[in-house]
């Protein structure tokens, strides 16, 4: 079987769309099958038409040019033009048995077209809907022009490709409200390669130290510092915890368009010594950080994006048997079982968040189920292995039953 992945970007590029990627495909190699992968124009900064990192070979698009290329909205045209234009001189190469076109709509529509034309099946994976993200970022304002237009694009890409496939059920069942069949849509949950997840690892003192943060009991987060992640409560909610807790203190690790209003915030709250900003560290290096953390804490604020969308970091804490503590919006009701694989609290307010932290540190003799459980789920439920796995029922149908003309 011969796969041909039509993506936003890739490596050299980090991001949670990249690992995603990278797992799949390490998957589908192991699995016996061959993929081929695309990225469109906004890769940007590649001024190859193919390109390898990291022993991945990938097929590049030429940015658009141009007076279209400029103006907003035909911009996004000159983007659909440019990747069918590489995708049908990709697709002539490798002749593939599935074009599989990853989120945002700028990959499906050209896979479609390519689809068509080549006979070619089409599946197109939603990862997040685009025009919500784009909301949070500040770039479209919620059932505005550019985010209705962008979400009729979607919807139309919906009822014309072959299959669709979703990371999580919220974005399932949004699919399914814009009255596409239930049988056409199947869930490719994100997960984890758990063998790369141990439990019970020695904290690091020296690093503790390092970071004035020996001796104390350690709350974190590590990711982007998005506006969605909801992190601000998370620092509103220290004055409280210190009251009955003098020894709490916040590691964040990472960066992000929030760090700047984080670190302002911190000053705000007279907090600055106790919220230690470690910044962005090599990916070699995290897992130090992951050992020195005592309760991971993922505040997500509630919006459309974070009710829809189900994040990665938490299974990754999960998978290393962390004690976790979320905000209870949609994306992590499907990864966290409160008061079993770990602990919900009320999105957007900071008394819940340091109440739930609070009652969790008073109760140790918990600790050990509630970790235990996590670990559990990830290995049983949010392996790659067994999410990859689920592609065999989505791309063998359409190749035995071809396209008709």
């Amino acid at each position: 079987m011969r796969i041909l992945h039509i993506l936003d970007h890739s490596l050299p590029l980090h991001s949670g769309y990249t690992f995603r990627t990278l797992s799949i495909l390490k998957e589908q190699w192991a699995l016996g099958w061959e993929t081929f992968h695309l990225t469109g124009p906004k890769q940007g900064n590649c001024g190859l038409l193919e390109e390898c990192v990291d022993g991945w070979h990938f097929y590049r698009t030429p940015p658009a040019i141009g007076l279209m290329s400029k103006l907003p909205v035909l911009n996004q045209t000159a983007v659909i033009d440019r990747l069918t234009h590489r995708l049908n001189e990709v697709a002539e190469i490798v002749k593939p048995d599935i074009l599989h076109a990853h989120s945002p709509v700028l990959n499906a529509l050209p896979a479609l077209r390519a689809g068509r034309r080549l006979g070619i099946p089409v599946v197109y994976e939603i990862r997040a809907f685009w025009e919500d993200a784009a909301v949070d970022h500040g770039t479209s304002s919620e059932w505005g022009i550019r985010y209705r237009l962008t979400r009729g694009l979607e919807s139309y890409a919906l009822r014309h490709v072959d299959a669709v496939t979703t990371i999580c059920e919220g974005l399932r069942n949004d699919i399914l409200g814009r009255g596409i069949a239930p049988e056409k849509v199947t869930v490719i949950p994100n997960a984890v390669n758990i063998e790369n997840f141990s439990v019970n690892a020695s904290p690091d003192l020296q690093l503790a130290k390092d970071l004035g943060l020996d001796g104390k009991l350690l709350l974190g987060f590590i990711g982007s510092f998005y506006a969605y992640e909801g992190l601000s409560i998370l620092l509103r909610a220290l004055p409280e915890m210190l009251l009955s807790n003098p020894d709490i203190r916040i590691l964040l690790v990472g960066g992000g368009p929030q760090e700047q209003e984080l670190k302002a915030l911190a000053m705000q709250l007279g907090l600055e010594d106790k919220i230690i900003f470690a910044g962005r560290v090599p990916h070699d290096q995290v897992q130090r950080y992951y050992d020195l953390i005592n309760v991971l804490v993922y505040p997500r604020l509630r919006m459309r994006l974070t009710d829809l969308v189900t994040p990665l970091k938490p299974l990754e804490a999960m998978a290393q048997g962390r004690l976790v503590v979320a905000s209870d919006v949609g994306g992590h009701l499907e990864l966290i079982e409160d008061g079993k694989t770990g602990v919900l609290f009320e999105a957007g307010v900071p008394h819940a968040l340091a109440a739930k932290v609070l009652n969790l540190l008073a109760r140790p003799d918990l600790w050990p189920g509630l970790r235990d459980a996590a670990r559990n789920f990830v290995e049983t439920q949010r392996t790659w292995r067994g999410s990859v796995a689920r592609y065999q029922n989505v791309y063998g149908p359409l190749i035995r039953k071809g396209i008709p003309e």
